[in-house]
């Protein structure tokens, strides 16, 4: 593959090959009816008149993948900022830690019921459209956070984390459909890990800054108000600014397919897709099902360590806010390496099985030494198993979305990652509510050895996944051809078109 110029200079018969290619903006397609008597929608991949046509990078990709991880960034800072300030926020509010506690778990309660609405606007709409609604509802939610600055006004910051939390919907699946609709074989684990590392290290920071901007004021409620309108209006300018950039940055895909198995989706006609049968292919699709559970098991619980970790902190080392945060930090930081080293490595290797068994193996070890390290009076001890902890399980989230595109290929990218998504959110709001219990009736102990549990039958529901690289076979076989022009009833091109009918009927 080789990068692109400009494309003023792009030779006339190479632009009406790539229009060809990227007529339809539609992945997924109703089982073996592209293929049917050889029609022209049965191998479009090759072109008309059995053309193969070629795969290019587009250098656009990078400013795609760096703006929707900035705006990822915020989204997931918006998400954060309360727990990590619970307690300044339940004495400047006048509610109680389980109503500071809704406020991140509005994110996974929205999620829910909007995905299925979210990913067929993505597979119906595209792209871009489904990028800007992000965006833009992320900067609305800010916005309105705004006006939400003092006391007894707790509805009105619920509604606009409400609008944040609608936003997530329109973000969280997007980096496997990014990477996939814009980057190369040998480049699409790691873009999903970028895209991935974005969202983390907005938490990062959500973490880190609010204790920094709103330091703990009781007694002086008007500098605590001063200080979160400060943290908010600086949310709100910059949300807004992505939003734009959004707008400028985003195409529906690039002129030419990066791929072979992209070529082979965009060429199918808009009318050979059907969301409901994307869906009921999903669903019987075994190895998804297992995968779509101990995703949830894993995330889920990630969702609820983020969540209670101020908490945690606070009661076994009290006075410890700013470290608490601190703490979350090292925890997702950890994490961002985790998973840019887990990108290279499948990218590398195509072991997509076994690194997330193995992974998955790790966290549930690191969990168990933070759980019983947590009460042993160290803060630097706490500092090394959260980074341990958080280096394996944020570690983990992007090899779950590209472990599931190459199981489902050629199902949509966006609608298997907002289903993992909503696993993890279901599990997310219940492993929330019960470790809270737990952690509040009894001990952060308690709460933890719950979630320990779980992560052990999640490592026995990977172990069971059969590994299919679907998306990767089929990378692999066309790329292993030579680049010619190939005729409409040559063996090798009624071969793809077989191998392609094949893997979307199982």
């Amino acid at each position: 593959m080789v990068e692109d110029g400009s494309e003023e200079e792009e030779g006339e018969a190479e632009g009406e090959r790539g229009e060809m290619l990227g007529a339809s903006q539609h992945n997924g397609f109703l089982p073996g009816k592209e293929a049917e008597n050889g029609g022209p929608g049965g191998c479009a991949a090759l072109g008309a008149g059995g053309i193969q046509l070629e795969t290019r990078l587009s250098r656009r990709r990078l400013a795609v993948l760096a703006v929707f991880s900035c705006y990822s960034l915020v989204n997931a800072f918006q998400w954060i900022q309360y727990s990590s300030l619970n307690n300044v926020f339940v004495r400047f509010y006048g509610v109680s830690f389980t109503e500071i506690d809704w406020l991140s778990m509005v994110y996974m309660v929205a999620y829910v019921p909007l995905i299925l609405p979210a990913t067929w606007l993505l597979d119906a709409r595209g792209l871009r459209l489904t990028a800007l609604l992000g965006s833009g509802l992320n900067a609305l939610g800010a916005w309105l956070k705004c006006a939400s600055v003092a006391p007894g006004r707790y509805a009105l910051t619920m509604a606009a984390q409400a609008v944040c939390a609608v936003a997530q919907v329109f973000i969280l699946g997007l980096p496997s459909r990014i990477a996939s609709v814009w980057f190369g074989p040998a480049e699409v684990s790691t873009a999903c890990s970028v895209a991935v590392l974005g969202n983390q290290l907005g938490t990062a920071i959500g973490f880190l800054l609010p204790p920094v901007l709103v330091p703990n004021t009781p007694d002086d409620i008007d500098l605590m108000a001063h200080n979160i309108s400060i943290m908010f209006y600086g949310t709100a300018i910059v949300s807004t600014l992505l939003f734009f950039l959004t707008g400028v940055v985003f195409e529906e895909k690039p002129k030419y397919p990066p791929s072979h198995s992209q070529a082979l989706l965009q060429a199918l006609p808009p009318e050979d897709y059907s969301y409901k049968q994307s869906i009921i292919n999903l669903v019987r699709n075994v190895p998804f099902v297992l995968l779509l559970i101990s995703y949830g098991i894993m995330t889920g619980t990630f969702y609820s360590v983020s969540t209670l970790l101020n908490q945690m902190i606070v009661t076994h080392y009290e006075g410890e806010e700013v470290n608490a945060g601190r703490i979350g930090l090292t925890l997702v930081v950890a994490g961002m390496v985790g998973s840019i080293i887990c990108g290279l490595w499948l990218d590398y290797t195509k072991t997509y099985k076994q690194t997330t068994l193995i992974v998955y193996i790790l966290s549930f070890i690191g969990m168990v030494v933070f759980t019983f390290t947590l009460d042993l009076g160290y803060l630097i001890v706490v500092f090394v198993t959260g980074g341990v902890l958080g280096f394996f399980m944020t570690g983990y989230l992007p090899l779950g979305f590209e472990f599931a595109v190459e199981i489902t290929y050629p199902e949509s990218e966006g609608t298997s990652s907002g289903l993992l998504n909503a696993s993890a959110q279901i599990f997310g709001i219940v492993f929330t509510l019960v470790q809270g219990k737990l952690t509040t009736d009894y001990s952060p102990r308690a709460g933890n050895l719950f979630l320990c549990a779980w992560l052990f039958v999640g490592i026995i529901l990977t172990a069971l996944i059969k590994s299919d690289l679907r998306r990767h076979n089929v990378n692999s076989g066309i790329m292993n051809m030579d680049v010619k022009a190939v005729p409409v009833d040559n063996p090798v091109e009624r071969e793809t078109c077989t191998a392609l009918k094949i893997q979307s009927d199982l």
